[in-house]
Parts: structure tokens; C-alpha cells; sequence
């Protein structure tokens, strides 16, 4: 690793001291206040900190903390790699992340797509990740095509970087198509809807079966390097390897194929980057099955339309229960006006419960969607009213969040 500077000493030491301090105090594992204070003493230490290494970023909307773990470990076939273990995405979270693992000469970093051009700036990666874009909370986030020229704009500078990017998503392909250094992987998209119009022209965008093009403009989907279906995984040279993932939904067989396409770019064999992405089982919590009582819950994490369409997708008929816990905190986003744009339809047979702090405002959307429910506020205990057996539970962020600690405390 690179050395650090006289001044970025002093920042990682102070950082360490605050850690320490807050883990003492019982107020978490202090690596936010950590990265924040090394951020204010040294504003450079990010990028010092990323010198010497190889550093894959992740990027999107949805499914960030899965692929950077399934990318973790692809790359891990190489050596060690550093990543943050609580996806913390943002500066001060990056720099904890970098901080803790000085020795590591390959890094995977989950980055907020509004900070991904500074972060490219700093730590300029060998390869780029781009998964996803779709419209998350506006009142915390902002307009969606703002987004894009922002990502474009910020990926252009950046000309030797491997933009592993997602043909199957009109704005992620706008982001790369002129980019001179892309794999594209076709790792679907559920959601089009925050894509209709062409983001270069501003017109319509036709799909005719998997395949989309602009009507205005010379912009249409690039033909895929690495793609899966149900069974396998196919990228450059005949390759077609079995994909058995731990992780449930087509959605992950997505973002598993472009964790494998960036290892691969970095070096990794395609058998071995397959072979860890496939071993993920978790990410903090998501997708782990739990004993409530007389119920086993399996807790699945939503935050915006598109990832709660693809989450209500990965839902169990067969489940004995099904409760929806939403909250409307400002990391939730406080407008929930997001309810109205996912169906909600179809759980016939299945007891679905609205729950959480917002779970009056949920009832209405689906007494709208004509889903029969009871309303029982406490994630807990509206997986009691279920009747025995296996109950899903599908939860925004904060409602997570606090059911996970629930959870523990009852442990």
C-alpha cells in the first residue's frame, strides 16, 4: 500500500480514537464517525487510502449491497479485499471501509449513486459496476435523468475504467454507451417504467421481446458480453458455467453475472468468480430466516417501486402469512406516495397484515388493490397474528432496521 501522509496519519488516528470512543459508549461500532472525522482533518485520505489498490465500485438503485458481497467474494479468489461489512456507502462510510483493511491490494466498494463521481475521482477503479437507475425517494434523491447525465458526465472522465453495465437498463446504457472501455451484461430489469422516453432524446423508447431501441436518436441495446438464464451463466468465449445462487429471484442471478463479469475483468478465472458470488447467503440481515414463536420469517428488505416490484416477486405462495411493514422516516423518504406506483395484487390464499409506522397509509393501498389484510402496526406482533408456520416479511428501510433489532433484544 501506498504511504500515507504525515496529516492522513494524524486523521486515521483520530478516526480510530473516535471509534474506539463510540464503541465504549455503547453508540454502535463508530466507523461513520471514524470516516467523518479522518474526512474533516484530511479531506485527501480517501484517496490516499485507495492508492496501490484495485478497486471495483458498485452502483445503483437497487440490489448495491448484494452485488458488492457477491463481488467481494469473486474477488476474493485473488486475495484479500476490502469492503464495508455494514454498507455504509457514502464518504465517511468508504473511508472506514478502506481504513480497516490497509493491507488489502484489491478493494469492492458499494457507492450512493449521487456520490459515485467524486468516489470515481478519488479512487479512480479499475472497473465500475452500474446496475440499475430508477427514480428512489425525490424528496431525499431528486429527478432520475438528473442522475444520469451526472453519472455520465462523471464515467467520462474516467476513460480506462471497465464500466460493467447492464444492457437490459435503458439509463444504466446511457450512462456507458459512449464510453470507450464497457462489458455489457444482460442482467434484466423488472422495472421500465422511469425509462419510457429515450434520456438523450426524449423519445419513446420501443421494446420489441428483450431487445430496446430509441425511436430519436442512434440509441438502442448493445448486445450482452455476459448473460444468464434459470440454470447458467454464458459470457466472452463460450463460457457457460451451472449458477446455483444461495440468494433467491432473478433479480440476484443479475446482479451475480456482473459481479463475475468484474472479477473477471480484474483477473479472476470465470469459474472461480461464479463459484464465490454463488456462496453469498445474506446481506445484513436480508434474506435470513428467523424463529418468531410458533413462525419461521424469512425477511426480505425493500426501499423504492422497482426493488419493492422485484421483492414482492421473490414472495412464497405457499407462505402462511405475508406482512408488509412500511415506515416513513426520512431514510424511508417521507412521502409515501411510492405505494400507489406497486402492485399489490394477488396474494389470494395468503394472510397479509399491514404493518409498521405507516401502516394505515399501506391499508388503504391495499384495500385499493382489493388484498384482504389486518392491520397490526408492530412487525412483531403482526407476525404472531399469522397462522402457524412460515411467514414472509417484507419491510422498507427503517422498518427493517428496527424489526432486526426487535429481533435481537428478543432473543
Amino acid at each position: 500500500m501506498a504511504d500515507i501522509s504525515v496529516r492522513g496519519r494524524l486523521a486515521l488516528r483520530a478516526a480510530a480514537a473516535a471509534s474506539w470512543a463510540s464503541q465504549k459508549a455503547g453508540r454502535g461500532k463508530g466507523s461513520m464517525i471514524g470516516g467523518l472525522i479522518a474526512l474533516r482533518i484530511d479531506p485527501t485520505v480517501m484517496t490516499q487510502l485507495g492508492r496501490g489498490r484495485r478497486t471495483v465500485l458498485v452502483t445503483g438503485t437497487n440490489g448495491k449491497s448484494t452485488t458488492t458481497r457477491m463481488t467481494t467474494a469473486a474477488l476474493s479468489t485473488l486475495g484479500p479485499v476490502a469492503t464495508q461489512a455494514d454498507g455504509a456507502n457514502m464518504d465517511a462510510g468508504i473511508v472506514a471501509a478502506l481504513s480497516a483493511h490497509r493491507s488489502a491490494s484489491l478493494a469492492a466498494i458499494e457507492v450512493d449513486e449521487l456520490h459515485l463521481p467524486h468516489v470515481t475521482d478519488a479512487l479512480n477503479p479499475a472497473a465500475v459496476v452500474l446496475l440499475n437507475l430508477s427514480r428512489d425517494q425525490l424528496d431525499r434523491v431528486g429527478e432520475i435523468n438528473m442522475i444520469e447525465r451526472k453519472l455520465r458526465a462523471g464515467m467520462a472522465r474516467h476513460p480506462d475504467t471497465v464500466l460493467i453495465a447492464n444492457c437490459d437498463d435503458v439509463l444504466i446504457t446511457s450512462i456507458a454507451y459512449d464510453h470507450p472501455n464497457v462489458v455489457w451484461v444482460a442482467a434484466g430489469s423488472g422495472w421500465a417504467v422511469d425509462a419510457t422516453s429515450c434520456p438523450r432524446s426524449g423519445e419513446p423508447i420501443v421494446w420489441e421481446g428483450t431487445h430496446w431501441r430509441s425511436t430519436g436518436a442512434d440509441f438502442h441495446r448493445p448486445e450482452p458480453d455476459w448473460w444468464v438464464d434459470e440454470e447458467f451463466l454464458y459470457g466472452p468465449d463460450g463460457v457457460k458455467l451451472p449458477l446455483h445462487l444461495a440468494l433467491p429471484g432473478r433479480a440476484n442471478r443479475g446482479n451475480a453475472a456482473q459481479a463475475v463479469a468484474a472479477a473477471v475483468a480484474l483477473g479472476a478465472t470465470p469459474e472461480s468468480a461464479a463459484e464465490g458470488a454463488a456462496t453469498v447467503n445474506e446481506i445484513a440481515g436480508r434474506y435470513r430466516t428467523v424463529r418468531v414463536g410458533e413462525h419461521t420469517a424469512r425477511l426480505l428488505l425493500a426501499k423504492n417501486p422497482a426493488g419493492w416490484q422485484e421483492a414482492l416477486s421473490m414472495i412464497d405462495p405457499a407462505a402462511t402469512g405475508l406482512v408488509i411493514a412500511v415506515n416513513g422516516q426520512v431514510p424511508d423518504g417521507e412521502d409515501l406516495s411510492w405505494l400507489w406506483d406497486v402492485r399489490f395484487e394477488h396474494f389470494e390464499g395468503t394472510q397479509v397484515v399491514a404493518a409498521g409506522e405507516r401502516a394505515t397509509d399501506l391499508a388503504v393501498r391495499l384495500t385499493y388493490a382489493g388484498v384482504e389484510h389486518t392491520t397490526v402496526a408492530n412487525p412483531l406482533r403482526a407476525i404472531a397474528s399469522c397462522p402457524p408456520g412460515r411467514v414472509e416479511v417484507l419491510a422498507n428501510y427503517t422498518a427493517f432496521r428496527d424489526l432486526n433489532r426487535d429481533l435481537e433484544a428478543n432473543r
